[in-house]
């Protein structure tokens, strides 16, 4: 990895974040930059917990779809997510600090997969995201 490509990814995580006020609302936190990959931590909070008192998936969606953005936004271009899907493993309890880590699996011309792991602190895989991503091109949003 090069270091313009590492100083480019760190600037787009900045920037991206600047306006993402969706995640920063959720209580998340940036972790690990790099081209193509990233980590975003969350700590379940009460107000996340469903109907069973465990963590609403829809919250996880949204901690993986995050990891899956700034991971495929790292390159500098506007890049929107075209799918997504995840799989629920495990439980996901009031107080857990996940980490989603999203990473680059493949990509060609304006598109891309990305997968996502999201692990609870004592490291269990909790759930597993794929997303397939959609380059917008120079200058647009």
């Amino acid at each position: 990895m090069s270091d313009d490509a590492q100083a480019l990814a760190e600037r787009s995580a900045a920037e991206l974040w600047r306006t993402d006020l969706a995640s920063q609302g959720l209580g998340m936190r940036l972790g690990k930059i790099a081209p193509g990959q990233v980590s975003v931590t969350m700590t379940v909070r009460e107000d996340m917990a469903n109907g069973h008192g465990i963590c609403h998936g829809g919250f996880l969606f949204t901690l993986a779809d995050t990891a899956f953005a700034f991971s495929c936004n790292s390159g500098g271009e506007a890049t929107v997510a075209a799918s997504g899907q995840i799989d629920f493993l495990e439980a996901v309890k009031v107080g857990d600090c996940l980490t989603a880590t999203g990473s680059r699996e493949w990509e060609r011309g304006r598109q891309g997969i990305y997968n996502v792991e999201i692990r609870r602190a004592d490291g269990a895989l909790v759930a597993l995201f794929r997303g397939r991503s959609h380059r917008l091109g120079a200058g647009k949003k």
